[in-house]
Formats: structure tokens, sequence, C-alpha cells
């Protein structure tokens, strides 16, 4: 039995359909008490292993019950609305689970227990959703950071945590959010998205898409740049979808979200301190390990500090095809930044040395961009062309040129070539392979 038996009460007079429907408020603190009391009767070593429909089916009868004793009509929708509230609170993460189960949500931004924001199509809404208050809010993250080995609290008010569905999630509670808990969930795609899926979308051309084909086919290094929330995870899947089936990758990530289709894949992720503030290992510690397992190709999530050198030491020593992504607004920015995170290394190593390492490190950077209209689009694609006295030179490949905007103020534009023939055809025809024989579908598996 999941439940011990609660109190005898009449269900006469329960469903009744003309009943006006709950307030937000009211529905919610009335969820919350109901979810209380059952969780006094809950067993819950049975419940590990009961499925929503069962416990479902066992709730309902004892949720009927509890609404007699409270002595509240509810018609049947309200009822049933309840009893999934209630499964929610119990299995799930309270309000905000209808949002996780909707495909159509990118991203969930809660801003303290009374205001809950979506992005939809590149575009922020707000929504109706609540939590009762902040200490409702603050249960809801502690149950998420728990279910990983992780804690909040005022001594660790901020946290990174990943969902069970790979999703990734930041919170910050006071006293550094001033107002209340802050949430912000980057949810996870069920189906990673493919090259010619994003050019379906308008995200880039076909020849911008054949070209980063032939680029990773020809094992050139990649770095992918772009603000937050422009798609430089989705494009890093979707180029990782043309590696060769019989390569060995290895992934390192601080929250693994890379969805590489490939059989052969190791995925490491970075561990943050213990309570004691001791254990953590990070993303160059991982990298250092990486090279050690034999791979073919290193994929890093995200270069953010002194892992970026080891990173061009890895392309630099025989691990030709690697990626990774950055914050940048620029290729140019981009290749600034990576500069910065190895003087981050604490290295005695003069600037024009770390310049040359990137040099020839990096072969190729795809610059991404979420505009105004919530389109993602790469906006550039750019070679490295080598060094001239101590500046890299970098050649652009393939650009986005705005031309203004729609009545509905989409963006107009074309995706565009330069006429600059890419160094990396030559690696490419060396390698007995033509532009021709490329397609936008993913490498065989090889049986």
């Amino acid at each position: 039995m999941l439940f011990e038996e609660p109190k005898s009460a009449s269900n006469s007079g329960l469903w009744r359909d003309s009943r006006p429907a709950l307030a937000v408020e009211d529905a919610t603190a009335l969820r919350l008490r109901i979810h209380e009391q059952l969780l006094d009767l809950l067993n819950l070593s049975a419940l590990e292993k009961a499925s929503r429909e069962s416990l479902r089916a066992e709730i309902s009868g004892v949720v009927t019950q509890l609404l007699t004793q409270e002595k509240r009509l509810l018609t049947t929708f309200q009822a049933d609305q309840l009893i999934e509230d209630v499964l929610d609170e119990i299995l799930g993460l309270g309000p905000i689970e209808p949002l996780l189960k909707d495909d159509t949500v990118d991203d969930i931004l809660i801003n303290t227990y009374k205001s809950v924001y979506v992005e939809r199509r590149g575009l922020l809404e707000k929504t109706d959703i609540r939590f009762q208050d902040n200490r409702h809010l603050i249960r809801i993250i502690n149950k998420i950071v728990s279910a990983v080995g992780r804690r909040v609290d005022e001594s660790q008010p901020m946290v990174d945590a990943r969902l069970s569905d790979g999703s990734r999630i930041n919170a910050i509670i006071p006293p550094l959010a001033v107002d209340g808990p802050l949430v912000s969930i980057r949810k996870f795609s069920r189906v990673p998205i493919h090259m010619a899926k994003l050019v379906e979308l308008g995200g880039l051309s076909e020849e911008m898409a054949k070209t980063l084909h032939a680029v990773v086919r020809c094992r050139r290094n990649v770095l992918i740049s772009g603000g937050t929330g422009t798609g430089k995870t989705t494009v890093l899947n979707a180029l990782s979808a043309f590696i060769d089936h019989q390569q060995r990758i290895v992934t390192i990530e601080d929250s693994a979200e890379l969805q590489l289709q490939q059989p052969h894949v190791c995925r490491l992720e970075t561990r943050p301190p213990n309570i004691e503030g001791r254990g953590e290992i990070a993303q160059r510690e991982l990298v250092h390990n990486a090279l050690r397992m034999r791979p073919d190709r290193i994929i890093v999530g995200e270069v953010r500090a002194g892992e970026a050198f080891d990173m061009l030491q890895a392309m630099n020593t025989g691990h030709d095809g690697s990626m990774t992504t950055i914050h940048a607004n620029s290729p140019r920015d981009a290749l600034s930044r990576v500069e910065q995170m190895i003087g981050m290394a604490g290295l005695d190593i003069t600037p024009r040395s770390i310049r040359q390492q990137i040099a020839s490190a990096i072969h190729v950077v795809v610059q991404l961009e979420r505009m105004e209209d919530g389109r993602r689009r790469v906006v550039s694609i750019s070679e490295i062309a080598g060094m001239e006295q101590d500046v890299i030179l970098m050649q652009e490949l393939f650009r986005f040129r705005r031309r203004g905007l729609d009545l509905d103020g989409a963006i107009r534009g074309d995706f565009e070539g330069t006429g600059v023939r890419a160094k990396f055809l030559d690696h490419f025809t060396a390698r007995g392979l033509e532009m021709s024989s490329l397609t936008l579908s993913p490498a065989k598996r090889i049986a």
C-alpha cells in the first residue's frame, strides 16, 4: 500500500460542475496543504516503485477524502487538476512541471515565487504560474540540487545542477538574491537538431552547412562563438553528427548536455567542491586526463578559464577535429578571449607565443547570434590563415548580411559567400573527398 488509511469521510456533494474556478493563490495553497497531508500518509519505500499511473489511482481516493475533510467543493475538472498538481509536487518540480514537459519551451526563468517567464522561439513571455511563497520555491530548488548531491543555503547561496533529463539549472537565493530566489533552467532537447533542420529553420545556408561538413570530415579544429542563448551547444551537436562513427570521442562539460550519436563516446563532467570546500574537479584536470584516454577527438562543452591552454595543446598534438565553444560577440573577440583565458592559466608565456599557439591550433571560427526577432543564425564562418608579425590573420568565408525588417518585425537578410577560397580545402581534397559528395545527413553508423 502506498498510503496509510486516512480517516473515513463521505464523498457526497464533492463533484459539482457549477462551482467557480479556484483563484491561483487559493489553488496553490490548497495543493500544498493537500501535499503536506499526503506526505504524512505516504509509504515512501512503496513510492519509489510506483508508476505515476498507479500513484494517481491511489491518490485520487485519498485526495477526495482529504478535500471532504476540508469541506471543499470542486468541479470534476478542478479535482482532476488538483490531483495532477499534487502528483507534480510529489514526483516532479511542482508548478513548473508542465513547463518542463512542454517541448515549445526552451528556457524557464523564475524571478522569485510570483513571477515565471519562459522563452519560446527566442522570445520571452510571462506565464500565470507562481509558487505559494519563497519557502515553497526554495523547497523545490533543494529537491533539484539534492538529487545530484549538491546543496544551497546561506553559506552557499549559488548552485549549478542538472535535472534528470539533462536540463541545466542555475539557482541563487538570498542574501545574494535581494528580492527572493532566482532560478534559470535551460531545457534539454529530447531530440538533437541535425544540420539539415538548422538549414530548414533559416539558421544558415545549405552551402554553409556543407562547408562545415567538410570542416569536420577533414578534421579541422573548430571554435564556436556566440553570446548566451545563441545556440552554441545546438550547433556543436549538429557538427558532431558528421564525425565518423569509428572514431573515439571524449567530451568534457560542466553539465553534461551534448547529445552525440556516435557509439564510441566517453563523457566526462566536472565536479564542484563538497560542503568542506574540497573535492573539486575542474575542466582543466579533465582535459589533462582526456589526453591519456586515447581520444581521436576531444570536445569541450565550453572553455571559460585556464583549460583553454590545455585544449589548444590537445589540438596541437594529434587530436585534430576537436571542438569547443566560447562566449564572445565576434570571431576576433573569440580569439582575444582565448588569449585572455590562457593568461589565466598562470603560465610564463609571451603574448606572441600565445597567439602562435592559437593560430596553429584553431582552424575555423563559427560565430552565432540571436537576433531581435528571436531567430538564431550563423552570422560568420571564418578561417584562421596564420600569423603576420604579432597579429593572427583571419579570413571570412561566409557572412549573414542584414537587409532590414519586415512589417512583422522579422529580420530580412541573406547568407553570402565572400569568394575567399578556404585553406582547409587542400586538406579536404588530400583525403580524396569532394564537396559534391557531401550531404547534410549525419555520419552513418558502422555495423
